[in-house]
């Protein structure tokens, strides 16, 4: 146990941010830069070493809290740093990115603040790198085996290394011009710079990993090519189909995905483009859905000067506190306050878009909507709540609803599709395709970044024993294992 008393004497501090009128000025990440590592130990000493540690079911890789909680209390952070690395892959992209559903299970967030588990273990990454304590490990010998890895996101990347450090010659292949899937051109760089993806993939490249760009399985290569050419495939290409918006006025120009707004952003920041050709500059914004690429929208508004930025949800405002019916250790649906919202911008919640008005040159101009309520479980407008609100770009995210299939992908492989739409697999991750696998949401369906890593790791398992007959790979999670959720 780090500090037996810790949970009494300290209370429970996080990272600081940036003052709001200098980080919307530029495009760095929100957080005051060292400021973690003076607090952290102290906050480390906040866990209680409990005897059963629910954190660990909270997180489906497994992270083993308590040890390198202990570690980082004592700043012996090389130790903290191996135990990180023994379930988790790419801790800086989880301590910077996942909603923490560790924090949510902590036995301590009981009756007092949980321990702060995300901030020690983006500190202990962080000193990781900084002291020269991650290097690559490349495999003491090869298998002799080729893989295939479709897709370079979370759940591909952990499938990838796992999979090479197991000696097989891995590839992946990616469709957009650089690595990384939604973490480098979904996510904006004031969440997480991309510098944190760019000295991981060379890790990897060192490793043996090797990264094919601008290649779309099923549309520049066939899938029965790949097939031909590699020992297995695992098909990591995400759940990437956005969720529309069927109402009057969608073809009207300034109505976009949000995932046709934030790469363009990216792209400025990565050297690409001058000027993104979809920007917020001098508009009225309006941001329809409220997770979290909703507040990626808003920020990224307020960093392209929007006039005013307007997020939109369906759903009734959450509370600050659990409600009875989503006790400990779930994980609860609580009113988040994140950087972007703190940098200004309206939320409206229980709201309904009718339609989009157009101006005579096809352009969005204003959005009107309506108040919308619970009844007997169906979701009824409110007669007289009609509202119209200036747009002149309106972003849609709203989740996604499955993998692509347009490429030909899915149809190429003769996959089979589970009754969500997702694409189906067996206990091992493996599809009805002999040799091919698939991991995150591509199979899961649209879900977090700890999943897919969990899932990337755990289908390499199946690959390795379906590669060799055996496996030592850790499979932290089976394709139906689900949050803690009510």
């Amino acid at each position: 146990m780090a500090d037996p008393k810790g949970f009494l004497t300290t209370g429970r501090e996080v990272a600081k941010t940036r003052p709001v009128g200098e980080r919307v000025k530029d495009w760095n990440e929100v957080y005051v830069p060292g400021s973690l590592l003076p607090i952290i130990s102290k906050q480390a000493g906040r866990c209680m070493d409990c005897g059963i540690p629910f954190c660990h079911q909270g997180c489906p890789l497994g992270n083993l809290i308590p040890e390198w909680n202990d570690y980082a209390y004592r700043e012996d952070w090389t130790a903290a740093s191996e135990r990180l690395h023994a379930t988790n892959n790419f801790p800086e992209f989880t301590g910077r990115l996942c909603p923490a559903p560790c924090e949510s299970a902590c036995v301590l967030g009981i009756n007092q603040p949980a321990v702060t588990i995300k901030n020690v273990e983006v500190s202990i990454i962080d000193k990781a790198w900084d002291s020269g304590d991650v290097t690559p490990q490349p495999p003491e010998r090869l298998s002799g085996k080729t893989v295939a890895v479709i897709g370079s996101g979370p759940a591909g990347l952990a499938a990838a290394q796992q999979l090479t450090r197991a000696g097989h010659t891995v590839v992946v292949y990616e469709r957009a011009d650089r690595i990384g899937g939604l973490l480098r051109y979904g996510i904006p760089e004031f969440k997480m710079e991309k510098s944190h993806i760019n000295r991981r993939i060379e890790q990897m490249r060192a490793e043996g990993t090797k990264f094919r760009t601008e290649v779309e399985i099923g549309a520049d290569m066939p899938a029965d090519a790949l097939r031909r050419r590699y020992d297995a495939v695992v098909v990591a290409a995400g759940a990437t189909v956005s969720r529309d918006l069927p109402v009057p006025g969608r073809e009207l120009n300034g109505v976009h995905f949000a995932m046709e707004y934030l790469p363009l952003a990216n792209k400025v920041q990565e050297g690409d483009l001058t000027v993104s050709p979809i920007t917020a500059e001098g508009k009225h914004v309006v941001v329809i859905g409220g997770g979290d690429t909703g507040a990626d929208c808003v920020g990224t508004a307020h960093r392209q000067g929007a006039l005013s930025v307007t997020q939109l949800e369906i759903m009734p405002r959450p509370g600050e506190d659990r409600n009875a019916n989503q006790p400990w250790p779930t994980f609860p649906m609580l009113y988040k306050v994140t950087s972007a919202h703190e940098e200004g911008g309206e939320r409206l919640y229980s709201v309904s878009t009718t339609h989009f008005e157009g101006d005579e040159d096809g352009n969005v101009q204003a959005l009107h909507l309506i108040e919308v309520e619970f009844k007997d479980g169906k979701l009824e407008q409110k007669a007289g709540t009609e509202r119209v609100i200036p747009a002149q770009l309106v972003t849609l995210a709203m989740g996604f609803t499955g993998t692509d299939q347009a490429n030909g992908l899915v149809e190429q492989f003769g996959l089979g599709l589970d009754e969500r739409g997702n694409i189906a697999r067996d206990a091992e991750y493996a599809t009805n395709v002999e040799g091919v696998f698939v991991a995150g949401d591509a199979g899961r369906g649209q879900s977090l970044i700890v999943w897919a890593i969990a899932e990337g790791r755990s289908a390499a398992r199946g690959v390795d024993r379906f590669l060799t007959g055996t496996s030592a790979l850790p499979a932290p999670i089976r394709p139906t294992d689900r949050s803690l959720l009510v």
